[in-house]
């Protein structure tokens, strides 16, 4: 016999709204990537454009670790939900 609650569905709004929140929050944070060591060896007004490719090479490089584990993740909700459903 399965019990359902029905207390769950507000703490679920809840966490998504905080989790939205959050996001939203690290939208509009500028990344600055640099290493101490990039920046000193880039230093100076002659190198803005070589300063700038770095740091976005650096931000590129850095997404691609978020974005597998966001896929696998929503993977792994989609296989929860397919056998919650099956389940039911």
């Amino acid at each position: 016999m399965r019990i359902k609650n029905n207390n769950i569905q507000p703490l679920k709004s809840k966490f998504q709204a905080i989790l939205f929140g959050i996001c939203f929050f690290f939208i509009g944070i500028s990344a600055n990537a640099q290493c101490a060591m990039c920046r000193a060896a880039l230093a100076g007004d002659s190198n803005i454009k070589k300063a700038e490719a770095v740091n976005n090479g650096i931000v590129y490089l850095m997404v691609i670790p978020y974005l597998l584990v966001a896929v696998i993740g929503i993977l792994i909700y989609r296989m929860y939900q397919s056998k919650k459903k099956k389940d039911n």
